[in-house]
């Protein structure tokens, strides 16, 4: 922990209209199961990692940028009443997490703490430099956060290459201890993961992971990876994703505790941010099941993703199959929106940010009369 070291951040209002005009009618577009819908919570420029603070009534958005928003709903009733920017002149603060009264971000190369104790804050937020050794290199430089059961925050830091030999703390999954913040890696051969989550049941850790660029259209695949211990090994760079062997690394032999995915997503949709539902809101089936923004290709003749998947679980807490859940982000084509992180929020809807469009939405539950 650096105590010394003091950042002092500013608030600005928003006016409205960060998303495209027209992004209410493009929901119309969006297929969902019966009795589920969709509509704008937000806008929010750039909004990607989702951290919900139920005792604020507020949500946190990272961005890819330099910005950090809250969004608040003071009386709770399921509708945005204003989005301001609580942090700015960030080194792509995409990672976000709440606890214990503090907003966590995580920068491309350090992890910040601001306590927050309304919104809009009385005064400029100052944030704690807790640990500012992480690799400080852009590609796959935009981290993702998220606490454990333990009380532990966890980071996935991306490999800064296609295919390569991850350097120092790239490639990993780290834990960071509550009391000195200091990291400890709980899992390797990640390439890139921007989305974890800890099952309600086990407590056992599960992430998505990014396969490799340049591979073909059909491989390798995305993953849902399960790390129920640490050190284990999930494959990059032998493998690109997937079972899916890397040319540069088919000669060597991997880890013996290599372990491929849970769940193999279609090659290149970019599954990012995973959350279990754990409310009340929807069909009591939903609950304890994951649910996974895909960000849509780019390498890739035909694009795919752009959309939230499903991926059911049994009741041992073990992942069994995957199925589209939200569509239509992609049209003939031709993408208008690009999910990328899901949240519960605490009336037990899900909300479900696109920073193609700088809005967040709301997917609610009415059973039919």
């Amino acid at each position: 922990m650096r105590p010394g070291l003091i950042v002092t951040l500013c608030m600005v209002l928003l006016s409205g209209g960060c998303a495209r005009a027209d992004v209410a009618a493009d929901l119309e577009r969006i297929r969902l199961p019966a009795g589920f819908s969709i509509a704008v919570w937000a806008r929010v420029p750039g909004a990607r990692s989702l951290a919900v603070a139920p005792e604020l009534g507020a949500v946190f958005v990272g961005t890819r940028d330099d910005r950090v928003f809250a969004v608040v709903d003071r009386d709770r009733d399921g509708a945005a009443d204003e989005a301001f920017q609580v942090a700015s002149g960030l080194k792509v603060p995409n990672g976000v997490a709440w606890r214990d009264g503090h907003l966590y971000v995580v920068e491309q190369h350090r992890l910040l703490r601001m306590p927050v104790a309304a919104l809009p804050p009385d005064g400029p937020m100052r944030a704690e430099v807790l640990f500012d050794d992480l690799p400080d290199r852009r590609w796959h430089g935009w981290r993702y956060a998220a606490f454990g059961p333990d009380g532990a925050l966890y980071v996935a830091v991306g490999a800064a290459c296609n295919v390569c030999a991850p350097n120092g703390l790239e490639g990993s999954i780290l834990r960071f201890d509550p009391e000195t913040w200091t990291p400890t890696v709980h899992a390797t051969g990640v390439r890139n993961s921007v989305g974890m989550d800890f099952h309600p049941l086990t407590g056992e850790l599960f992430f998505t992971d990014n396969g490799a660029d340049w591979m073909g259209d059909d491989a390798p695949n995305d993953e849902l990876n399960h790390a129920p211990e640490p050190g284990l090994h999930f494959g990059f760079p032998y493998f690109g994703g997937g079972s899916h062997r890397t040319d540069d690394f088919a000669a060597q032999t991997p880890p013996a505790d290599t372990r491929l995915p849970v769940i193999p997503f279609n090659a290149h949709v970019a599954a990012l941010g995973l959350r279990f539902y754990t409310g009340a809101r929807f069909p009591a089936a939903y609950r304890n099941d994951a649910l996974v923004a895909q960000h849509g290709s780019w390498n890739r003749s035909v694009p795919d993703g752009y959309r939230v998947m499903r991926v059911r679980f049994d009741d041992a807490g073990r992942a069994l199959a995957k199925e589209v859940f939200a569509e239509g982000w992609l049209v003939d084509g031709e993408s208008w929106g690009r999910p990328v992180d899901v949240a519960v929020l605490w009336d037990g809807t899900l909300l479900v940010s696109d920073d193609a469009n700088g809005a967040i939405y709301r997917i609610d539950y009415a059973a039919a009369p």
